[in-house]
């Protein structure tokens, strides 16, 4: 997504700046070309040579060097970017972009380049709500800037309130969403579900998996990062929601069905890659168990919960007899990719699932293995497809595969 893509990353005086270190070490690992610009100010904060140092490449600043040749590179540097990003935007060069000013390297960049703009704004929670600040961001959202809300938390000042700069993963997402805006997904709508589910049995204890969620949420961000819009209907877990992904959090089965038929009404593609619970209690206790009730069935110390089927998501949408999909457009059809998790007979059950579900793809992984079990970062699996044919891909990271399976995804797209 980001190799090769020339990135020019704005530095404007504020005490977050330091913080413009890592997104800048990120991108170039990531394999972009990094140029750095920097403020006057800014060299207040922190030395060029930190800049340097993580981008492989000189830094730009002094737009009125004796030489002259700022006039030209200030020029070669707005034809050539993809992207410019600022971070930390300050209220001083937010008004500056606001009203076209060109009175430094940065702002005569900004003014030069048809490169989307992303401004990543960070200062004092007063400067940040006043309404100067606040009308010059609104102008620069109607001429097409992204803008990556401040957190809110402790400032440097030591106030609590909006002005902190997001976190270097939330950065990177909004590059990508930006990048990704022309990709080979732009215009269609994906819903992705993600996460396992937890069936109650009473207000503290539930029946649920072992799934991390890991995998749904890169497919999540790679579906972003390719232009779609996202919609990721996640179980429970410990993840943070991806940047620029729609996200609705559900907990039981029940929950997950009804956010997928809600949802797959005006969508192109469904993903079912959460472990979804496939039994729930019958009777959900509305207190605590205690080990001597006598609300609940027990026998030689033990303690009986009848449990019943959960539905079958993608199965359900394979009987055209209950219409699930009567509020779809006519002759549009729904790309279905389901996932199978198994610890045995992995080829045979998931041929199975593949055809009792009318499925695209099927992606199926064996859970027992260490480099592809629940939690882990790397998967490794194979993907069968309608027509009989099967992948076996080598163990890669999650991401990895995400990006696999959205390949063959829109190979189907092409072919409707």
């Amino acid at each position: 997504m980001l190799l090769n893509r020339r990135i020019i990353v704005g530095i404007c005086g504020g005490i977050a700046s330091y913080k413009a270190v890592d997104l800048v070490s990120k991108l170039q690992q990531a394999g972009a070309i990094v140029d750095v610009i920097m403020t006057e100010h800014a060299e207040e904060f922190i030395r060029p040579l930190t800049f340097a140092t993580m981008s492989h490449r000189p830094i730009f600043s002094n737009l009125w060097e004796p030489s002259g040749k700022a006039a030209e590179t200030h020029i070669a540097l707005a034809e050539e970017a993809e992207l410019l990003v600022i971070v930390p935007a300050t209220a001083n060069t937010i008004a500056k972009l606001a009203h076209g000013m060109a009175d430094n390297m940065l702002t005569a960049v900004a003014l030069a380049t048809k490169a989307p703009l992303l401004l990543a704004p960070a200062m004092y929670k007063e400067m940040y709500v006043h309404p100067a600040t606040q009308a010059n961001l609104a102008l620069l959202r109607e001429r097409g800037t992204l803008i990556v809300e401040p957190e809110v938390g402790r400032l440097a000042s030591g106030a609590i309130g909006p002005g902190r700069l997001p976190e270097t993963s939330t950065l990177l997402g909004a590059i990508a969403t930006v990048l990704g805006r022309q990709g080979d997904l732009r215009g269609r709508s994906v819903v992705v579900t993600a996460g396992g589910t937890h069936e109650p049995i009473d207000p503290v204890r539930f029946l649920g998996n072992r799934s991390s969620g890991k995998m749904g949420y890169a497919l999540a961000a790679d579906a972003r990062d390719r232009g779609a819009h996202v919609i990721l209907v996640s179980g429970p877990v410990a993840l943070p929601p991806p940047y620029g992904v729609e996200v609705h959090q559900v907990e039981t089965a029940l929950q997950m069905r009804d956010a997928v038929h809600r949802f797959i009404t005006n969508a192109d593609v469904l993903v079912m890659s959460a472990a979804v619970a496939d039994f729930r209690p019958d009777d959900v206790a509305t207190q605590k168990i205690k080990k001597d009730s006598s609300d609940q069935e027990k026998h030689e110390g033990g303690l009986s919960i009848h449990l019943v089927q959960n539905p079958d998501i993608l199965g359900e949408l394979a009987d055209t007899r209950n219409g699930l999909l009567k509020h779809r457009e006519p002759g549009r059809r729904l790309i279905r990719v389901g996932f199978a998790a198994e610890t045995q007979h992995l080829i045979d059950y998931a041929q199975s699932k593949l055809h009792a579900k009318s499925l695209d793809l099927l992606v199926a992984n064996d859970v027992s293995r260490a480099d592809s079990g629940f939690g882990t970062d790397t998967n490794k699996v194979l993907i069968f497809h309608a027509d009989g044919a099967v992948e076996d891909l080598p163990v890669m990271s999650k991401i990895g595969v995400a990006t696999a399976i959205w390949d063959r995804v829109v190979s189907l797209l092409s072919t409707m």
